[in-house]
């Protein structure tokens, strides 16, 4: 199937699986060594048969351990496409109608809306989440089986000639092009060359939806040669079509939409008023009316439909927990996608799963089951709690007592404030169920303003800066100062599990905080303390020194200590001053330095490493070549006078990409992990992290020249309507940002603020806009960007991002 050579053993395969760390039946699962830009598969293979995977489809013929008499390898050219291939091949198996859904926006709800409208007619086979990419679709493919009566996949693109083998592996029946945006416009000519490269999918389709009212689409699609033989059923609110809209009526919280089809009047309500579901709910009625599925069904399924809830959340629970609610898909694919995020809070002694029944109606209760059972034992789950008839019903099957409970009221009505002390639970449930309630009782209350982080953003950004680094070269992160306002646990949890080699806080407290969480990566302390030293020692702390008094200290302590805790050295980082002016050791200095270093032989010199004052500076380059000078000079003479070998590194965010000679042995990776960079060229390179985002308290009417706010700064110019938002300069806004000098986006819309910031509100201009108490604000995010933040505040984005006040909640989210 993959067009390779086979090496090794015969093998049987049941699971595919591209990350070494991934959850899944090792001996059953064959590990595909894909090369990405960012990422070499290739340097897992060691991991992935230690954990017992025995089965490899890879493209270097160096990957061959000739010593594994057990294992099985297929060489191929090009790994990716060997996996095209072999998922092609696996579709090929099985004769069924499937659905392929592409467009700019839409495709996830879409997709998830129809399973919600069909699941009781078809056995479904769908994308997990919104696995639509060249990788997310082979996997996609490979969980169809003799079971599945009807698939639904997404599809997408980010470049030219990517859509054609999307289309080999879906082979799709049945096509819908939801609508066409902006998204990865750089990547093509012009928005006809996206639109033709989308309606790839569809040349092998017997039928085709649009909604003729997207113009663009609908004439490419008629001056597209290659679908003339495929029947397009259209939907339409101006033109003739198939399905002819007649009426939308919005009316509390509904919408109530009347169109003719077939010559029949039809008509559904869904719980939703904003255009873009009721684009998506047009598209999924139209799909169910050519399946002929019953109108009393479509109807109903339209009714109850529930919101598409596109990301897995992190949040503060009670009692010391921390919740992860994910109730967007209730199957065993994305069970073992969020396990795989609840298995990195290390922060917690015990992992919880709080489950519902998996409404999987095609598959029989102990085959689903057991499934479940051998997920949550490889886990090693510690506690689950079952909710609902069929999971109650087999918990026979689970290797540990499960709590069970009839349905999520039931489960209510037996929890107390003791129920749940210190842990790390997963909320994973169907829509059915309501799980938002359990989120509800078990978050933290607390202010209702909330910093988002997302989690996407950041591992891409962190592999971006992986990406441009020497194969050997490795990378500390900062995670200093609350990780930039952040969240330190959180985004160590992050970095450990992809593989940082190093990380950094600014005081021993904070390191011994990431250790009693359970991180076990080395730990630098740029200010540590004399007083802190037991501490340092005692948590497997490393110091970094930076002048003679500081490490006069260090030995004195270290030599104070008994023989037991000095068997293994004490780690130190020694700080050069090569022109920040700041901390560090001069040139004329270590002389000394290396005279008390080898009077104690429990120390060992970790890493020497330097800091640069500009680099982020073109006109400043002169300077920084200097520090690399001096540094290059005094790590010479450690060099050559030290015992013990050391690794080096200078380079901060800033310095790692625009210096890539400089690497030395590691860098150190800071405010780009977060998406911000002082370098233009560089800033497109890197996703924006955080949305800062709080709500509207009241709305009130106010007439001409009326004031707003203490010492009435604020001043009406004309009749119209002020909203006052929960957040003010407790919260971290400065003052500077009242009386108009900041913009905030309400539905879309960027409006002044107005008057002086309060110390825990502040006030906005929303005249001639459409809003609503309760309505979600954006203090800063895509519209209203950090850089343009800080440059209203005078100041920079690291100084926005950790003034963000503690009461901020702190939201990690997963898309």
């Amino acid at each position: 199937m993959c067009l390779g050579e086979h090496y090794g053993i015969t093998q049987s395969v049941n699971y595919i699986l591209y990350d070494s760390r991934a959850q899944q039946k090792y001996v059953e699962s064959m590990f595909v060594a894909l090369i990405g830009r960012r990422q070499d598969g290739h340097q897992y293979i060691e991991e992935a048969y230690k954990k017992g995977i025995r089965s490899f489809l890879i493209s270097s013929k160096d990957s061959i351990n000739t010593a594994w008499t057990d294992a099985t390898f297929i060489l191929v050219e090009n790994s990716l496409k060997a996996l095209h291939l072999l998922a092609k091949a696996h579709r090929s198996n099985y004769q069924l109608p499937v659905i392929a859904v592409t467009g700019s926006n839409g495709k996830t709800v879409t997709k998830e809306w129809l399973f919600q409208l069909l699941k009781d007619q078809y056995n479904i086979c769908r994308s997990p989440k919104s696995y639509n990419s060249q990788i997310g679709v082979p996997f996609s493919i490979w969980n169809l089986n003799e079971t599945h009566n009807l698939g639904i996949f997404e599809a997408g693109i980010s470049a030219p000639n990517e859509m054609g083998s999307l289309e080999e592996m879906i082979q799709p029946s049945i096509g819908i092009f939801t609508n066409i945006g902006s998204a990865h416009a750089q990547n093509f000519d012009n928005r006809v060359a996206i639109i033709k490269e989308k309606l790839l999918l569809f040349y092998n389709c017997e039928t085709l939806i649009y909604c003729k009212d997207h113009e663009s689409i609908h004439h490419s699609i008629l001056a597209n040669k290659k679908l003339d033989k495929v029947k397009k059923v259209t939907w339409s609110v101006v033109a003739d079509a198939d399905l002819q809209i007649t009426e939308r009526k919005k009316e509390d919280g509904k919408t109530l939409i009347t169109g003719t089809y077939n010559g029949f009047n039809h008509s559904i309500q869904i719980p939703f008023i904003d255009d873009a579901s009721i684009e998506d709910a047009i598209h999924s009625w139209l799909t169910c009316l050519i399946l002929k599925a019953p109108n009393y069904s479509i109807e109903q399924g339209m009714a109850q439909l529930s919101p598409i809830a596109m990301r897995l959340e992190l949040k503060k629970g009670i009692n010391g927990c921390t919740l992860i609610n994910d109730t967007y898909n209730s199957d065993v694919t994305s069970l073992k996608i969020a396990i795989t995020y609840l298995k990195q809070q290390q922060q917690h002694p015990k992992h919880t799963l709080i489950i519902s029944d998996i409404l999987q109606n095609s598959i029989r209760l102990n085959l689903l089951y057991q499934e479940v059972a051998d997920l949550v034992k490889r886990n090693q789950i510690d506690r689950v709690i079952a909710i609902g008839p069929n999971i109650s019903s087999q918990s026979a099957l689970f290797y540990i007592p499960i709590e069970c409970y009839k349905n999520t009221t039931d489960f209510l009505q037996h929890l107390t404030n003791e129920s749940f002390q210190n842990e790390a639970i997963l909320i994973k449930g169907a829509r059915l169920f309501e799980f938002e309630r359990i989120t509800d009782r078990l978050q933290e209350k607390a202010h209702t303003t909330t910093l988002e982080i997302n989690l996407n953003n950041l591992i891409d950004n962190f592999n971006y800066f992986k990406s441009i680094l020497k194969p050997k070269t490795k990378l500390m992160v900062m995670v200093k100062a609350f990780s930039y306002g952040s969240g330190t646990h959180e985004i160590a949890n992050i970095l450990d599990y992809y593989r940082a080699d190093y990380l950094a806080v600014a005081y021993t407290d904070e390191g011994i905080s990431l250790r009693q969480q359970g991180i076990k990566l080395p730990i630098m302390v740029l200010n540590p303390e004399p007083a802190s030293f037991d501490s340092l020692v005692r948590f497997n702390l490393e110091a970094e020194i930076f002048s003679l008094r500081l490490l006069k200290l260090f030995i004195s302590h270290v030599k104070s200590l008994p023989k037991t805790e000095t068997s293994q050295p004490k780690r130190i980082h020694l700080k050069l001053d090569t022109g920040m002016r700041r901390l560090g050791f001069e040139i004329n200095e270590l002389q000394e330095v290396v005279s008390l270093i080898s009077s104690e032989p429990s120390i060992e010199v970790a890493s020497i490493f330097s800091h640069l004052a500009a680099s982020d500076e073109n006109e400043k380059d002169d300077f920084t070549l200097e520090q690399f000078s001096r540094f290059n000079e005094m790590d010479a003479y450690l060099k050559s006078r030290l015992k013990s070998t050391y690794i080096r590194h200078i380079l901060n965010s800033s310095g790692i990409l625009r210096f890539p000679d400089q690497q030395f042995e590691m860098v150190r990776l800071g405010i780009g992990l977060y998406g911000v960079s002082n370098t233009e060229e560089h800033k497109k390179n890197l996703n924006p992290v955080h949305r800062l985002v709080a709500h509207i308290s009241q709305i009130k009417q106010l007439k001409k020249g009326e004031t707003v706010g203490y010492g009435r700064k604020g001043i009406m110019s004309q009749d119209g309507q002020t909203a006052t938002v929960s957040i003010g300069y407790a919260d971290g806004i400065s003052r500077l940002l009242g009386n108009g000098n900041w913009k905030v986006a309400v539905n879309g819309q960027l409006v002044p603020t107005i008057g002086s910031i309060c110390m825990d509100m502040l006030m906005i201009d929303i005249t001639g806009i459409k809003a609503n108490e309760g309505d979600e604000v954006v203090i800063f995010g895509p519209q209203n960007t950090i850089y343009q933040l800080s440059k209203a505040q005078h100041t920079i984005p690291y100084e926005i991002l950790t003034d963000v006040g503690n009461r901020v909640k702190r939201v990690f989210y997963l898309e």
